[in-house]
C-alpha cells in the first residue's frame, strides 16, 4: 500500500516527526515507537484535511523510514486521486455510481469505516479496480 517518507528527530527527550511529502504534518512521541503510531493518526488528519480543501494529495517520495497508511486510508487516497487525475468531481462520481452526495463523501472520509464493496464500486466508476494481495511476514 502506501507508505510516506518521515524524518524523525531527537527533540528534547521526545521524538519529533515531520515529513517531505506534508510540509503540514508534525507529530511526536515520547520514543520512536510512541512517535510512530502518532504519526499514522498525523497523516490520516492531513490527508483528511487535503480531501476537504480540494488539495493534491503527492504520491509518496523516497526516503529510508517511512510510515504505512491504514489500508482503508490508502484506497481512499488512490479513489481521491483517480478523481482528481480525471477532472471528476463529487456530483459526477455520485451521478455514475447512483448515489447520494453523502455517500460520496462518506467514501472520501478518512474517518469513515466504508465498506470494501462501495470502494470498489467508487473505483470502478473511474475506471479503477482494487487488487489485494498478502504477503508473509515470516522471514
Amino acid at each position: 500500500m502506501l507508505r510516506y517518507p518521515i524524518e524523525l528527530e531527537e527533540d528534547d527527550g521526545t521524538v519529533m516527526v515531520t515529513s517531505p511529502d506534508f510540509p503540514e504534518l508534525t507529530t511526536f512521541g515520547i520514543d520512536r515507537s510512541e512517535a510512530l503510531a502518532h504519526a499514522v493518526d498525523a497523516f490520516d488528519e492531513a490527508i483528511a484535511a487535503r480531501i476537504h480543501l480540494g488539495r493534491e494529495i503527492p504520491s509518496p517520495s523516497p526516503g529510508k523510514d517511512r510510515v504505512k497508511l491504514p489500508t482503508l486510508t490508502a484506497v481512499k487516497v488512490i479513489l481521491y486521486q483517480g478523481m482528481k487525475d480525471q477532472g471528476i468531481g463529487k456530483a459526477e462520481l455520485a451521478r455514475r455510481l447512483g448515489w447520494h452526495l453523502p455517500q460520496v463523501d462518506r467514501v472520501l472520509d478518512v474517518n469513515h469505516r466504508s465498506r470494501l464493496d462501495r470502494m470498489d464500486a467508487a473505483l470502478g466508476a473511474i475506471g479503477r479496480h482494487l487488487e489485494v494481495s498478502a504477503k508473509s511476514t515470516r522471514r
